[in-house]
This record gives structure tokens, sequence and C-alpha cells, in this order.
């Protein structure tokens, strides 16, 4: 009988290794410290390589780790060494490109800072308690902008001026209420 995918955790780090946006699923790092010494870990055994083009696996330490890069931030999947490795890089490649569409192509450690929420709510519609739900970027990244304001419509089909009319409506309403 087939079980669900399962990740144990989703990151993303900047090219030193240090934190941008990071869930774990598994009790397996129960502490911040265990925590960070996992990301610090794997961090060192990819920074050599760069997978820029198509997701990389690695075996680490009894896990499947599949990540990417794009410019300066590290995105990775961890999943447990009986898992299916295709779907844990299909899982990466889903992340990173939506990523890449709600930001509009301009990827980098400043722009991902500054939009964390997006990239919270990408982890969030992908995984759910360490189950994969979603991997077509195009489908998270509708679903995440459908998040920032309700009955917007399509992310890709509105203008600037029709997103900031939108924002500006539902914030007058907002404050009518």
């Amino acid at each position: 009988m087939a079980s669900c995918p399962c990740v144990k955790n989703i990151l993303v780090l900047d090219s030193e290794g240090k934190r941008v946006a990071v869930k774990y699923y598994s009790e397996e790092w129960p502490s911040l410290p265990s925590k960070l010494a996992f990301e610090k870990a794997v961090s060192s055994k990819t920074q050599k390589t760069l997978a820029t083009k198509e997701a990389e696996v690695v075996m680490f330490d009894g896990h499947i780790v599949v990540y990417k890069v794009i410019k300066d931030l590290h995105f990775y999947v961890t999943g447990g060494e009986e898992e299916n490795e295709l779907i844990l890089a299909s899982v990466v490649e889903g992340f990173s490109d939506a990523v890449d569409l709600l930001l509009r192509k301009n990827v980098d450690k400043r722009t991902a800072l500054e939009n964390l929420d997006l990239i919270f709510l990408c982890i969030d519609e992908i995984v759910d308690g360490g189950i994969v739900l979603e991997t077509d970027a195009s489908v998270i990244a509708e679903k995440v902008s459908g998040h920032g304001l309700e009955g917007a419509g399509s992310f890709a089909e509105q203008t600037l001026s029709q997103a900031l009319a939108t924002a500006r409506e539902h914030f007058v309403r907002s404050l009518l209420n």
C-alpha cells in the first residue's frame, strides 16, 4: 500500500547557510540548535555545486536532500531515505518556480526578506503537516496571490493599476467596518 509523499522540512537559506525561511515537519530536530546545526551542515555539503538549472539530489545523514539555487538563495526539501527523489525534486522545483513567479523573476535575499509572507504562504500551499499537497508552480502562485486580496481575480491577469484599485477598495471597506 503506497503512502503519501512526505517531507521533513523545507528550507530557504542564503549563500552563507543562514536562514531566510524554514519550516520543519519532523521531530527529528527537536531544538533550535539542532535545526541550525542541520541547516549549516546541509549548506556546507551542497555549497560546492550550484544547482541553478535543475534540482540536485544528495544523501545526507540518512535523509534525501533535494536543492536548487537561484542567485543567492538555496531552496532545500528534505525527505526520508525511503521517499521518492522525483517527488521531492518536483516539490523544490514547484516551490522555487512559484517564488520566482511571485517575486516577478527578482529572486534574491533582499527581495525574499521583503516578501517573506509570500514565501511562507507558498510553503503552506505546497506542504501541510509534512504531506505534499501541490507541486505546480502556477497553481501555487495563483493560490498565494489569492490570499492577499480576496476576490481580486487572477494574479496573472491583473495589471498594476487594477491591483492598486482593488487594494484601495479593500482598504476603504476595512476602514468602514
